[in-house]
Formats: structure tokens, C-alpha cells, sequence
């Protein structure tokens, strides 16, 4: 017999209903039988206790809310009857006693490997990509012009079935032979076609970023930027890059340069610059942007992918769309994940700080050393602030669609998304656009906003990136493979052309999360050899927007 509730910790005062429950029903949570006064749908919370106004209510074995009015036992909860709260933190809430942690076996991966391009630096990508990107917007047309050009000719050009959907209407429309039956009943052939053969085998693709920043804002953000782009530049799975430069921009080539030897002061990658001020005629600048690519293309495909143990994975860890199962289920099941890969000797990256909002106490215990806790309270401190200042604030993080999901305040999300990050010790805290050094499980400061946040992820050095959805999120990245993990089957079910895993097994209770997390790490090894891709990449879902440090959450 299913399981139709539960509470996450045995401490919780909230339970969660894994299945619609009827008003009246009488459900057994931790040997207490509860009559359910209102109809409690999947993933909903009810009350497993009365609530007074004012009391706190916890889920995760923290405060997730405080209720604005009586909650009596078997009563749903609801934002019109409990508020944000979450528990308050600082950089002495460490414990001076090291943090002790009991690392999972990883004895079926210790001698495993994945197939990888391996870098000077020491660093091996999952994948070789070449980039193409401008330092300012003003580029933003000539970096599509030189795109057009190469996915003609090389073969990266893919079929469009929607341009066949129209010239079909066009045809019907014509011979006055459209009807909305006629373009209801038209297939697509949503099969990926490659025009020609591909010149470059050893080229996964060429990357055109393109954005609205580089001038017109501070200088600080011209900074954040190039920061940004040279993380890109040195994320593993790029081969080398091609740059773009208008000349009177407030991101000066040199602004660029000095970002990227701040990042890795040996860097040992072919990029190629051009200045449009400098050469004159926009045609010579793209003749000769284009013919200088080429030729480092040439170079590029001449690496190949080699084995290289699994302590060479830098995984991005990300929710979005997330719902009431994402905490019980595919946020744990990647955090388990999270610590195989660490007990390997690998990198993991928990991003968006707004979603660490009431767990900060238990975050900071982990951290290796007290300067990480000061330098994680400042950090979460002044984004607060500036939100706030804003007339903003993280209680205000939840969307409407999390909300109708069951997360209905920021604390009850941030508790179920920083399981995430598994349980292992925390060594380093990462600013945003600062690269990630240390092996072990690093925090990175991002936004909440799913694009801004994997923008950042992968500037950091992520190499793959693990993206949790309980509501359906088309979130890709240019260069860092993105794998969406589904919180519940009837998800994986309704769009299996963006889920690539799911671990709604979890909430049935046929694997543990344990299970789970190894067969996502198994998955990993194939995307990261190229023997699997990613829904995302097959998408082209090639999400790139840089954070301008203002109130995102």
C-alpha cells in the first residue's frame, strides 16, 4: 500500500501529501492518525498539530513560516493562514568542533573514468566547444552574421520543422485549402537533421553568445561582465574563443584580458580578438574574424577525448520550476550525488543564495573555516539589503507557480532546494563570476532566476550542470551540458522532450534516494563522454544572460 503522507524530518510539525487526499479522510503520519479538514492535493502541506497565531511551523527540521492565524490539526496550509519566517543566522553560529562527515561509498566508481578533453591547466572537458562572443552589444549583429556563415558551412545548420509547419499553411492558405482541422492534423518531424556532414568531428559546436551589456551601465557591471565572459573562456569544455570588440565600449579588451589571467594566470588557449574601431570596414573585421576562426577550428579538432578519473566533474547544482516534491526527491537524490562526486574528489557548485534563505545555520557548520562563514553572512547580508532596499526581499522569492506547487513562502522552498548539496563539508564560498578552485562542495552567489543562475554556473567552471524541475523548465546553457531531473513521473511523462531523468521512484517509493543518486551519477559519465547528450543541447537551448548584480531573485 502507498504511503499517502509524510513529514521530511521526524520533527516536522507539517506533513506532505504524496497523493490527492479527500476533505474528511483520515491519514496515519508517524503512527498519528489525522482527519483531514479540508481536500489536501499532492505535494500540499497540512497541519499535523494546532497552531496558534504567531507560532512557528517547521518542515526539514527548521522554521519554514509563521502561522497568521489559528491552524488546527488536518487543516491545510496556505498562504492565507502562514507567513515567511526563517531562522536567524551569523558567522558565529559555526561550531568550533570540525564538522565530521561520513562520506558515502564510492567504492563501485573508484576505478571509473569518463572520456574527456583534457586541458593544460589540468582541468578536462565534457565536451569542445569553440566560442564566438562581442564585449558589447553593439557587436551583437555582426556576432550573427558570422554565425549564419559557419552553421551553413559546416554543417551545424539543423532543420527547422516549424519552417515546414508554415510553408505548409502557405501552401494550403493558397489553394484556399486551410482549415484549423488541416493544421491540426499536419505532423511534425521533430527529428534533429544535420544538412551536411559534419567538417569538424572532434568540434561538439561553435557558441554564439550574445547580450545586452558591455556599456550604458556602471563600470561595475562591465566588470561582472568580462569576469563572466573569461570564466567561459576557461570553463573546460571551450577549446579557444573568438572576441569581439566595438573599441569605445566601457568592457575594454584589456578590462577582458585582465579578468582572465585573474582566473588562471597560465591560460594556454588560442583567442583570437578584433576590434571594429581598429580594422575599419565591418566586412574586413568579419572576413578576417571568420578566416582566423577557421584555422584555430582546424587546431581545435585535433584533440580528442581521453579517459579521466571522475575527480575532473565540476557539477552545477540547480532547481527550477520546482514544486512540493522537489525537496523530497530530486533535490536529495542530486545531493547524494553531490557527495559521490566530492568523496571522488570532484567539484560540486550549489548556486542560488536567495533559495539558502532559513538553512544559513546548518550551511554554516559545514564550512571549512570560519573566514568561509564570514565571508558566506557578508555575502548573503548584502544581497538581502539591496533587495530590500528595492522594496523587494527573499520572502518574496517564491513564484506563483512554486506557490500553486505547495511551496508557499521562501524559507518551506530554500529548506527543500539546499538539499541540493547533499551533506558534505563546504570549502569554499564563491562570489558571483569567481572561479571554483577547490575540490569539495562550493557555494556560488546567484540569483534565483534559473538562466541568470546557470549563466553563472557555468562561468564558474561547471562542466555539466544538474537542474531539478517539478513544473517543466526549457533552461539549457551554451556550453555546459544541462540534465533536467524530473521531481515526479507524471512530469517526466508530459514532457520527455526536456526531461532526461526522472525521480518521481523516489516518491513512490520503488528507489531510495541513494539509488537514485547513483544512477544519476552513471548518467553523468555518459553525457560527460559524449556517449549521451543532453536534452537540452538537442533542444539548442543555449540560455545565456548575465546577472547585472541588481534585485534578481
Amino acid at each position: 500500500m502507498m504511503i499517502r503522507a509524510i513529514t521530511i524530518h521526524e520533527k516536522d510539525d507539517l506533513a506532505v501529501a504524496l497523493t490527492d487526499l479527500p476533505k474528511g479522510a483520515e491519514v496515519t503520519v508517524n503512527g498519528k492518525a489525522i482527519t483531514l479538514q479540508h481536500t489536501i492535493n499532492a505535494k500540499h502541506k497540512f497541519a499535523m498539530k494546532d497552531f496558534h497565531a504567531g507560532d512557528e511551523v517547521h518542515m526539514y527540521n527548521v522554521t519554514v513560516g509563521k502561522a497568521k492565524e489559528t491552524i488546527k490539526t488536518g487543516e491545510a496550509v496556505t498562504t492565507s493562514n502562514l507567513a515567511h519566517q526563517s531562522e536567524s543566522f551569523s558567522a558565529e553560529d559555526k561550531s568550533a568542533n570540525a564538522f565530521q562527515w561520513t562520506s558515502p561509498d564510492v567504492s563501485p566508481w573508484k576505478d571509473a573514468t569518463f572520456m574527456g578533453y583534457h586541458r593544460k591547466d589540468g582541468q578536462v572537458g565534457t565536451a569542445n566547444y569553440w566560442l564566438v562572443f562581442p564585449l558589447v552589444f553593439c557587436e551583437n549583429r555582426n556576432i550573427e552574421t558570422i554565425k549564419k556563415a559557419f552553421d551553413k558551412a559546416l554543417g551545424l545548420e539543423k532543420q527547422d520543422p516549424y519552417v515546414a509547419l508554415v510553408e505548409n499553411m502557405v501552401d494550403r492558405f493558397r489553394k484556399n485549402e486551410l482549415s484549423d482541422a488541416s493544421v491540426l492534423d499536419f505532423k511534425l518531424d521533430t527529428t534533429t537533421h544535420i544538412s551536411k556532414a559534419r567538417v569538424f568531428e572532434n568540434i561538439d559546436g561553435i557558441r554564439f553568445l550574445t547580450h545586452q551589456g558591455g556599456c550604458g551601465g556602471t563600470r561595475q557591471d562591465a566588470e561582472t561582465l568580462c569576469r563572466l565572459l573569461s570564466g567561459y573562456v576557461n570553463n573546460p569544455n571551450v577549446a579557444g574563443a573568438t572576441v569581439l570588440s566595438l573599441g569605445c565600449q566601457n568592457a575594454q579588451v584589456q578590462m577582458f584580458t585582465d579578468a582572465l589571467h585573474s582566473i588562471n594566470p597560465t591560460i594556454d588557449k588560442p583567442i583570437i580578438i578584433h576590434d571594429q574601431q581598429d580594422t575599419g570596414k565591418e566586412q574586413e573585421l568579419i572576413k578576417n574574424s571568420i578566416t582566423e576562426t577557421f584555422m584555430a577550428l582546424i587546431e581545435a579538432n585535433k584533440q580528442t577525448r581521453e579517459p579521466a578519473p571522475l575527480s575532473k566533474l565540476t557539477i552545477g547544482l540547480e532547481c527550477g520550476g520546482s514544486d512540493g516534491f522537489s525537496g523530497i526527491s530530486a533535490n536529495p537524490a542530486i545531493g547524494y550525488t553531490s557527495d559521490l562526486v566530492v568523496a571522488l574528489g570532484g567539484k560540486a557548485i550549489l548556486s542560488e543564495f536567495p533559495e539558502l534563505c532559513g538553512v544559513e545555520r546548518e550551511l554554516i557548520n559545514r564550512m571549512d573555516t570560519q573566514e568561509l562563514a564570514v565571508k558566506f553572512v557578508d555575502i548573503m547580508r548584502r544581497y538581502e539589503k539591496s533587495a530590500v532596499e528595492a522594496g523587494s526581499g527573499f520572502d518574496m522569492n517564491p513564484s506563483p507557480g512554486n506557490i500553486k506547487d505547495g511551496l508557499i513562502t521562501d524559507a518551506m522552498k530554500s529548506a527543500g532546494a539546499a538539499k541540493k548539496g547533499g551533506t558534505s563539508p563546504i570549502t569554499d564560498i564563491l562570489d558571483y563570476t569567481e572561479y571554483a578552485h577547490k575540490p569539495g562542495l562550493n557555494l556560488l552567489c546567484t540569483p534565483g532566476n534559473d538562466v541568470e543562475s546557470t549563466t553563472g554556473l557555468a562561468g564558474s567552471g561547471a562542466n555539466i550542470i544538474l537542474f531539478t524541475t517539478g513544473l517543466g523548465t526549457p533552461t539549457g546553457n551554451p556550453i555546459s551540458p544541462v540534465l533536467k531531473l524530473s521531481s515526479n513521473s507524471k512530469l517526466a511523462a508530459k514532457m520527455p522532450d526536456i526531461i532526461d531523468i526522472d525521480t518521481g521512484k523516489v516518491i513512490t517509493g520503488e528507489k531510495t534516494i541513494e539509488e537514485m543518486g547513483s544512477e544519476i551519477l552513471n548518467y553523468i559519465i555518459e553525457v560527460a563522454s559524449g556517449h549521451k547528450t543532453a536534452k537540452s543541447m538537442d533542444l539548442e537551448q543555449y540560455d545565456f544572460i548575465p546577472w547585472k548584480r541588481g534585485v534578481s531573485l
